[in-house]
C-alpha cells in the first residue's frame, strides 16, 4: 500500500520508553516513571462527580445539585450529543474568566475555542496560519510534536538552538528571516524554564516586525514556583495562545484544551473545526467546566510539586546529574550528561533495565544535540520520586560509561 511522504514523521520517543516500561511491569518489575508528563493526582474531584451526576438515569438526576448539572446544552438533557464546533458556550465563558482571574486580562468568550486536547489546537493553528511548504521557527529543545505535526502539514520546522545560558529560550535575533510563524512554550518542555514579560515582549515584538504569526504554548501555566507565568495575552491580541486541561487540571486523557486567537481568525478556526473535529469531546467539556471551580485542589497539587522539584534539585545532583537549568514552573528537569554519554537513548534504556526508573532521552527534545540529554519528570507522588532518586543514586554509583 503506498503512503504519503507527510506521514513519514518520527516517533515520540517517550511513548516508546512507556510502553517498554508498561511491558516490564507486566512482568512484575517495579518501575518508577521519570519519563512522562503524567499528574499522579487524575482529574479534579469536583469534575468526576460532575460528569458522574450528568450520566445517572434521569429519576436520579433530579436530585442533582446546579453545580452538577452545569453544562447542559443544546444537545439534549442526556444525549450528550455534538456539541457547537468552538465549544460550550459556558466553557468558553469559564475559560475567558480565567484570564480575568489569572492575568487580569478581560478576554472576549467568543476568541476562546474549545479543543480535543493541545494536540487538536495545534492542529487547527497551523492550518490556519500557515500554507503547505512555508517554514515555521521553534526553539530546540521543545516539545517534539511540534515538529511532526508541522511535517504532517507539509510544512518545515526550523529549529533555533537555545542554550543553558538562554534558559533554553529563543532570543528575538535567533528568528530566521524566511519563516512565517514562531512557536514558543513558557513554562518550556522539557526544561520547565519560563519568559518574563520583557522577554515575552522583546520575542512578540520581534515577530510582529517580520510579519510572522505567534504561537504561544502556555500548557503549564498555574505550574509555577516562584513568579507566575506570563501569557502572551498579556502583551499582545495578535497572537496565537494555546492551553490545556491536561497538566494544571490534571486532566491528560480527557482530551480537553483550548485556544484564544485574534477576533478576525475565529470565523476561519470555526470552519477548520468543524471540518477536522466537528466538536471536542462532550462529556470531557462538562468535566472541564466543573474542573475551572477546583482550583484549591489544583493548588494542592501544585505544593506537591514543589516539594518534588525541591527534591529532585537536591537528589539529580547528588546522584551525578549535575548539569541542570532550574526549572520555573511544570514539572520536567532537563540534564546535561555530555560528560556521561553521547548516547542518551542508550543511557536512558540502561536507566529503565538495571535501574527501573523509567527517564526520557533527549533526543526527543533536540534532533540535533539530544544524545547529551535526559528529561526527568516530576510529575510523580512525592515517595515515587524519593524512590526513583534513590535508585538513580545507586545506578549511578556503579555507571560506567565504558561499558
Amino acid at each position: 500500500m503506498r503512503s504519503s511522504s507527510r506521514g513519514q514523521v518520527d516517533a515520540f520517543i517517550v511513548m516508546d520508553v512507556m510502553e517498554r516500561a508498561r511491558a516490564l511491569q507486566a512482568e512484575g518489575r517495579s518501575i518508577i516513571h521519570m519519563e512522562v508528563g503524567q499528574p499522579a493526582t487524575g482529574a479534579p474531584a469536583h469534575a468526576r462527580q460532575a460528569l458522574a451526576a450528568r450520566l445517572v438515569p434521569p429519576s436520579v438526576g433530579a436530585q442533582m445539585s446546579d453545580t452538577a448539572q452545569a453544562g447542559q446544552s443544546q444537545a439534549g438533557e442526556d444525549a450528550m450529543g455534538y456539541t457547537v464546533a468552538l465549544g460550550l458556550p459556558e466553557l468558553r465563558r469559564g475559560i475567558a474568566n480565567l484570564y480575568k482571574s489569572w492575568y487580569d486580562v478581560d478576554l472576549d468568550p467568543a476568541r476562546v475555542v474549545v479543543t480535543s486536547g493541545s494536540s487538536g489546537a495545534f492542529l487547527l493553528a497551523f492550518s490556519a496560519l500557515f500554507d503547505a511548504g512555508e517554514k515555521v521557527a521553534l526553539g530546540e529543545p521543545g516539545y517534539p510534536s511540534y515538529r511532526q505535526i508541522l511535517k504532517a502539514l507539509s510544512l518545515e520546522p526550523v529549529g533555533i538552538p537555545s542554550s543553558v545560558t538562554a534558559r533554553y529560550q529563543p532570543l528575538p535575533d535567533q528568528i530566521p528571516d524566511d519563516v512565517a510563524g514562531l512557536i514558543v512554550a513558557s513554562p518550556g518542555n522539557p526544561s520547565g524554564t519560563m519568559l518574563g514579560a520583557q522577554e515575552m515582549r522583546a520575542l512578540i515584538e520581534a515577530a510582529q516586525r517580520k510579519g510572522i504569526a505567534f504561537v504561544s504554548d502556555e500548557i503549564y501555566h498555574g505550574l509555577h514556583y516562584e513568579a507566575r507565568a506570563v501569557s502572551a495575552l498579556e502583551i499582545s491580541d495578535d497572537v496565537y495562545v494555546i492551553n490545556s486541561f491536561s497538566k494544571y487540571f490534571a486532566m491528560t486523557g480527557w482530551r480537553v484544551g483550548w485556544m484564544i486567537v485574534p477576533p478576525d481568525h475565529v470565523r476561519l478556526v470555526e470552519r477548520l473545526a468543524q471540518n477536522m473535529f466537528i466538536c471536542p469531546p462532550h462529556a470531557s467539556q462538562i468535566a472541564a467546566l466543573a474542573a475551572l471551580e477546583a482550583i484549591p485542589e489544583m493548588e494542592a497539587n501544585r505544593a506537591v510539586y514543589a516539594r518534588n522539584r525541591e527534591l529532585m534539585l537536591e537528589g539529580l545532583p547528588r546522584a551525578g546529574f549535575t548539569k541542570i537549568a532550574p526549572p520555573d514552573g511544570a514539572f520536567y528537569v532537563y540534564a546535561d550528561v555530555s560528560d556521561l554519554t553521547e548516547d542518551s537513548l542508550g543511557f536512558a534504556s540502561r536507566i529503565l533495565e538495571e535501574a527501573g526508573v523509567a527517564v526520557t532521552p533527549g533526543l526527543d527534545f533536540d534532533p540535533h544535540r539530544g544524545g547529551h540529554t535526559l528529561r526527568f519528570s516530576y510529575a510523580a507522588s512525592t515517595a515515587d520520586v524519593e524512590e526513583g532518586l534513590r535508585r538513580l543514586t545507586a545506578f549511578m554509583a556503579q555507571y560506567d560509561p565504558k561499558v
